[in-house]
């Protein structure tokens, strides 16, 4: 995905798991337990890109229900 700062396309970008649609970014761990910096990364990802709804999805949980995480931004809850 390109990045975007004060108007401007910089050369650097990332690499996004999924997007849905221009809508849902998809970031997704097989860890676990995840952490802080990955709910932190995809919240970084979603500034980035300009979305603003994200799954978190760890595969290394026991029941994958309990590994889906959504995090919005600037969207209420």
């Amino acid at each position: 995905m390109p990045v975007f700062y004060d108007g401007n396309k910089i050369d650097l970008g990332f690499r996004a798991d999924l997007v849905v649609e221009d809508i849902v970014l998809v970031e997704l761990k097989s860890v676990e337990t995840l952490a802080l910096v990955h709910k932190k990364q995809v919240i970084t990802y979603l500034k980035v890109s300009g979305l603003k709804l994200g799954l978190l999805i760890n595969f290394g949980a026991p029941l994958i229900k309990d590994g889906i995480i959504r995090i919005a931004n600037g969207l209420s809850e």
